[in-house]
């Protein structure tokens, strides 16, 4: 059976896409590796070394391993994100960036963009800044200083390298989600957390070979954690589809309306943004005790280890309202109902307008509370794992959610471009017979 030129000429194009995705991952990729100008690496390796389960670690995860290493990439891309979610609670109390995402079309959003990078260099520079002044007292356990010539000269140079690096990541983000194949950003972190896999997998080879670790433990949580990546690509992919049905009227002599379709509800519509917040908000102690002698704050920090009853009591209450918080964000059922009337469309046994905004908002809780209790769970069950085992598992809730959600929106992209290949190629061919007859 010969392949339609038309689908050829995609899976070529297609193939150029995951070069190109490659290329500019590999990019990234090394210059996670480039160190800043000035810095011990070794003596900040063994201070990185105390500070897994703080944000410090939070962030490193992040940055795919730049942070602990102060390379060029350190900040990564978690400024954009943070100007992005800085950028998303203003539009809903500024209305002049309410009236741009809403009303201005393909020129407000690029206003947005561009107002997104600005706040991206400012947050790189206020962060470069306070790495700079922290590291410079900072030592190694065995009491080596981590910088070399500590002074303004180093932390002009470290703001201007890591600035430069948070825009360089960012511009690799959307030339990945231009020319590649996914998007770009989510591309960038994913890449970070998968990286460091391979070390996840020796650490937890080295403790079956001393014998710490036995086959069948291994085995077992090699197919809880199968499972759970089942589950969350089944979760993901869940949605709740409220029918809607579209009035009939008369243009002219021609009926038009009547038709039918759905409103896709996702269960997780929040998204990884609840377990991120929750995590820096509960690593927090943990982070000042570590610099502080205080008793008292060491005493919290303890109560709040990872694997400690009270932070995980905490962690799903965080997640819990932070679901339902950020989803009253992104998600206003009042503007979905006046859309639905504008248009004609009801749902069926609901009248438009204020009782449909009721019934979206009650099926919408519903669906958020289940959606926090999925992503408790997810989150926490790592945590029960690795206590409950002592092993040392690489990926957290968090981590998993990031590389299945990344896989899944890739693999939607690659499929929707194969058949766009597909329905050229028929075009093509239904042009030539066509021309023959």
């Amino acid at each position: 059976m010969n392949t339609p030129r038309g689908a050829s000429a995609g899976l070529s194009e297609l193939k150029q896409k995951f070069i190109w995705t490659f290329l500019l991952l590999a990019v990234y990729r090394v210059g996670v590796h480039l160190p800043v100008p000035g810095v011990d690496g070794a003596a900040l390796a063994d201070f990185f070394a105390n500070f897994q389960n703080t944000l410090f670690g939070l962030f490193d995860m992040f940055s795919g391993g730049g942070l602990k290493r102060l390379s060029i990439f350190a900040l990564g891309i978690m400024p954009y994100i943070s100007a992005s979610i800085i950028l998303q609670l203003l539009t809903v109390v500024s209305p002049e960036l309410k009236r741009l995402s809403r009303q201005e079309g393909a020129a407000g959003k690029k206003k947005i963009t561009q107002y997104t990078r600005y706040g991206t260099v400012l947050i790189s520079i206020v962060q470069g800044l306070g790495i700079a002044v922290g590291i410079e007292s900072m030592t190694s356990p065995t009491g080596a200083p981590i910088v070399f010539m500590p002074g303004w000269g180093f932390r002009l140079v470290t703001v201007i390298t890591l600035t430069a690096g948070t825009i360089f990541v960012m511009w690799l983000g959307e030339k990945i989600t231009e020319k590649g194949i996914g998007n770009g950003i989510s591309l960038i972190i994913c890449s970070g957390i998968i990286a460091g896999l391979p070390s996840g997998i020796s650490r937890s080879y080295s403790l079956f070979r001393a014998g710490d670790v036995s086959l069948f433990t291994i085995l077992f949580i090699v197919i809880v954690m199968a499972g759970v990546l089942v589950g969350i690509t089944f979760m993901e992919r869940a949605q709740r589809r409220i029918p809607i049905h579209y009035a009939k009227r008369m243009v002219g002599r021609k009926m038009y309306g009547g038709q039918t379709s759905h409103l896709p509800l996702r269960i997780n519509t929040a998204g990884v943004i609840p377990p991120i917040f929750a995590s820096s908000l509960l690593m927090f102690p943990a982070t000042l005790a570590n610099f502080s002698n205080i008793e008292a704050l060491n005493n919290v920090a303890h109560y709040f280890q990872p694997d400690s009853l009270l932070y995980n009591i905490f962690f799903v209450g965080f997640i819990t309202f932070f679901c339902f918080f950020y989803t009253a964000i992104i998600f206003d059922p009042k503007d979905i109902a006046e859309n639905l009337k504008k248009q004609g469309a009801f749902v069926p046994g609901i009248r438009p307008g204020f009782k449909t905004n009721e019934y979206i908002d009650k099926v919408l809780t519903r669906l958020t509370l289940w959606g926090a209790l999925y992503i408790s769970l997810v989150c926490v069950l790592p945590m029960v794992l690795m206590k409950q085992f002592n092993v040392p598992f690489y990926y957290g809730g968090t981590s998993l959610l990031i590389v299945v959600g990344v896989a899944m929106d890739t693999m939607s992209q690659v499929q929707s471009h194969l058949i766009s290949g597909r329905y050229d190629g028929l075009l093509a061919k239904a042009k030539i017979k066509g021309r023959r007859d």
